[in-house]
């Protein structure tokens, strides 16, 4: 069992650097923001000369607003800097056979780009939960074997659960497909509502793999569910709301399983020896996984680091303010809701479920104390 962190009665820090620049200078831009916190983290401690995962999302398809090369490569500089081997690892190959469409390099970024389980995504370590519905993970071997972590993550809404960050960036981008599918698969299955549907194709789409089929001929639209990954892409897709999620609190049990699998895998590091880093920039309404971009909900706000994945999670949330919501920002004809975050009056759901899950869980707290580098 890892040890426990020692946290004060104000909780864990979360660095913050803010997106706002004061004067025309680099030094006051982002990425030297971004550097500054980097040297008050104790990253020698975290890297004692080792090699050094940097978990990202690489996005895929047309995607160009995950994080950006220059802030990955400050990362990379830094580890280096602080004795470690840096490598930037994403969890399915098929990611990294893309990424330099999207200007990810060993070149760009300074340092190796790694596929969590190898070119079949084949390396896996199986591990026993205790859920209902998910009794076990397949977690990705090179961050399994990893002795450190640094869990570099791009903030953005998420269809499922509201919010993707640092527990997404684990739970979904840790782990194979087959356990995916069951992580999915925990929101519930997903009901064809005939006469919303007119027959359009978008939730055919919308499925990477390909187990969602129009006939036309019968008028009718079906699942082969061995194939589906349950990610609702097919339910965001459909511009009549013909598809629905068919268990109404089914997301609720999908930010447990996030919670329970996040658990599983961050248990296997020293504590001490992982590093949380949330980029809250061009944050958009839906995952960077559609292989798509759209535009930004709120201005850009900044960058958080923290050893408390917990603590970084809620400063990240409660940063996002519906006051700052951009209008026009939404994808097709979608509109605020009624609710208390901006990401619950999108998406119809509350994104602090999953806060509650992790802190519920063990993982962290969610009490922290936000330290300015300006």
């Amino acid at each position: 069992m890892s040890p426990k962190r020692k946290i004060t009665k104000s909780g864990a820090v979360v660095y913050f650097g803010s997106a706002h620049v004061v004067r025309a200078d680099a030094a006051a831009s982002l990425p030297a923001k971004l550097e500054r916190i980097l040297n008050k983290v104790d990253l020698e401690r975290l890297c004692q000369g080792a090699w050094v995962p940097i978990k990202m999302h690489l996005g895929g398809g047309l995607g160009y607003t995950m994080i950006h090369p220059v802030f990955v490569n400050i990362v990379v500089k830094a580890v280096k800097a602080a004795g470690g081997k840096p490598f930037v690892v994403d969890g399915l190959f098929g990611t990294i056979a893309t990424a330099a469409e999207r200007g990810y390099t060993a070149e760009t970024l300074g340092c190796p780009i790694v596929s969590a389980g190898g070119p079949y995504d084949a390396h896996i370590v199986k591990r026993k939960v205790n859920f209902p519905g998910l009794d076990e993970i397949n977690a990705f071997g090179a961050i399994w074997d990893a002795p450190c972590l640094i869990n570099f993550s791009h903030i953005k809404g998420h269809g499922v659960c509201s919010y993707g960050g640092a527990c997404k960036n684990i739970a979904m981008g840790c782990v194979d497909k087959l356990t995916r599918g069951r992580l999915h698969a925990l929101s519930g299955g997903i009901d064809w509502i005939k006469d919303r549907c007119r027959l359009c194709g978008r939730c055919v789409k919308a499925c990477d793999t390909g187990a969602v089929s129009l006939d036309k001929k019968k008028k009718a639209v079906s699942f082969f569910w061995h194939d589906c990954r349950f990610c609702a892409h097919c339910v965001t897709a459909c511009p009549h709301g013909a598809l629905a999620i068919r268990a109404r609190d089914g997301f609720r049990r999908f930010q447990e399983g996030l919670a329970v699998t996040t658990k599983a895998i961050l248990d296997s590091f020293d504590q001490e020896r992982i590093l949380h880093i949330n980029l809250l920039t061009n944050i958009s309404m839906l995952c960077d996984c559609w292989g798509m971009s759209s535009p930004s909900i709120v201005p850009d706000i900044g960058v958080m680091a923290s050893r408390d994945m917990v603590a970084i999670e809620t400063a990240t949330l409660k940063a996002i303010e519906a006051q700052h919501f951009i209008p026009g920002s939404l994808i097709g004809n979608r509109r605020l809701m009624k609710g208390r975050h901006l990401l619950e009056r999108i998406h119809g759901k509350d994104p602090f479920l999953q806060i509650r899950a992790l802190e519920r869980h063990g993982v962290g707290l969610s009490r922290y104390r936000l330290i300015d580098v300006s």
